[in-house]
């Protein structure tokens, strides 16, 4: 049986303590009644066409025949052509899924609102996973959604149980956001590892120098990311009344992102264990030289992101040495950490190997800290972040040609802000506001899309 413990005041933990609870989707149909559950689920034509993702995704579609209490499912699909697209709606009526909508951002319905959005300087000119996103949460508030779950493509044990006990939360009992955790394992190995031996250790690691100087505001924020089981699982549910206010970064910080988001906007959060049983999706390469591809690049996005949120939000002041510093620690912690899964890995009789891990550690994710906080710290990238910014302030432009330092002079520390935020969406919200008739094109073109991919 789970541990139960609740340790944390402003995460409640859903712990799996039976098997099943035939109520579950009962209660779910019930609330469905006159509360709209949408899901979302963003992918690449490779998904469902690759012969290596094809099965994968057609267990997801068959899991997902059952989910009656779903409004709408969403799938959103990048890098795909017409004919892709037939194909997937042929996948998914194969399947028997009801309330399917194709979002096929490359089609001419979306790609108009896109140029629209772009025209009113929201920033969209460029495909990915964010943009994805970012729309079908759109299409989801255009129609009305109450509760608006998001999963990925690729999930190779995916049941419908994990998704009813992953609403549940936000749709039966009223919370504002709920996230996935689960163990990953495969092949008798722990995986999981950007998670394990660079996320945890460096908030660890952050925990320990600010308990030293007692700075509570960093602290709570720390503490907070570590009350999650699992930070980065990509699986969770909002309520819309707060996805409207949400921001969501658009590279691989995102995960973390939304929880610096969730703890600064959401009253009520919960975290739950979906499944008991291991967990297994799509697994990065690791690439100790290029950090511009997989975990390297995954860790620098992660590292920028966590520490531009210390301080933007919570005044952390960064140098070279508060860096080397950081990172002397995190190594310290790492090991600590290793030695731990070690050991828990000969109990549970699993494979682990300590000299990869330790590896991992030493040539990935220590130069991982490093390159994030030289690049935080490089003239280079305060400059290209600060012309980003006056270009989008025109009240600025005057005082360009009395050179940078005067212009920071002028901007204060909104200029500060500017220079660290992570790369991120609007929110719906602000585009609203702006674009009071974006609602009513997005479902003009959700209409046509519908009558389009039958």
């Amino acid at each position: 049986m789970s541990n139960f413990a609740q340790k944390h005041t402003r995460i409640s933990t859903f712990h799996l303590l039976s098997d099943e609870n035939p109520q579950m989707e009962l209660e779910l149909l019930h609330h469905s009644k006159w509360k709209k559950a949408v899901l979302i689920i963003p992918l690449l034509a490779t998904e469902f066409t690759s012969p290596e993702n094809r099965p994968v995704f057609e267990n997801m579609a068959q899991q997902l025949s059952s989910a009656t209490y779903l409004s709408q499912i969403i799938f959103g699909l990048d890098r795909a052509s017409v004919e892709e697209a037939y194909d997937l709606a042929g996948l998914l009526n194969r399947f028997g899924v009801k309330n399917y909508l194709i979002q096929h951002n490359d089609g001419p319905g979306f790609s108009s609102i896109y140029q629209k959005l772009s025209d009113a300087g929201f920033g969209l000119d460029e495909p990915g996973k964010g943009r994805n996103m970012f729309m079908s949460f759109g299409i989801a508030l255009a129609m009305g959604a109450q509760t608006i779950g998001l999963v990925d493509a690729d999930i190779r044990t995916f049941e419908r149980q994990q998704l009813d006990r992953l609403f549940y939360p936000v749709q039966a009992l009223n919370y504002q956001f709920s996230k996935a955790y689960y163990a990953r394992i495969k092949d008798k190995q722990i995986y999981g590892r950007v998670k394990r031996l660079l996320l945890d250790p460096l908030l660890i690691a952050l925990k320990r120098k600010f308990t030293e100087t007692q700075e509570e505001k960093v602290l709570r924020l720390v503490d907070f990311l570590l009350g999650f089981h699992y930070q980065l699982s990509g699986e969770v549910v909002f309520d819309a009344q707060l996805l409207k206010r949400m921001h969501f970064a658009t590279d691989w910080g995102v995960e973390i992102f939304t929880l610096i988001e969730i703890y600064r906007k959401a009253s009520s959060c919960a975290q739950v264990e979906i499944s008991q049983e291991p967990f297994d999706h799509k697994h990065q390469p690791v690439s100790e030289d290029d950090r511009t591809r997989g975990l390297y690049r995954m860790g620098i996005d992660i590292v920028t992101t966590l520490l531009s949120a210390l301080v933007i939000e919570e005044g952390l002041e960064i140098s070279e040495h508060f860096i080397r510093d950081l990172t002397t620690t995190y190594l310290s912690v790492a090991d600590d950490l290793i030695k731990m899964y070690a050991d828990n890995s000969a109990f549970c009789g699993l494979v682990y190997d300590t000299n990869k891990e330790e590896e991992m550690v030493d040539k990935v994710f220590k130069n991982v800290i490093l390159f994030a906080g030289d690049l935080l710290l490089s003239p280079s990238f305060v400059v290209n972040r600060f012309t980003s910014f006056v270009s989008a302030h025109n009240e600025f432009q005057p005082f360009i040609e009395q050179g940078l330092l005067d212009v920071i002079e002028k901007t204060g520390e909104s200029i500060r802000s500017d220079i660290y935020e992570t790369p991120k969406t609007v929110s719906w919200e602000r585009v609203t506001r702006k674009l009071p008739s974006i609602i009513n094109e997005i479902v003009d073109v959700v209409e046509s899309e519908k009558k389009l991919y039958r």
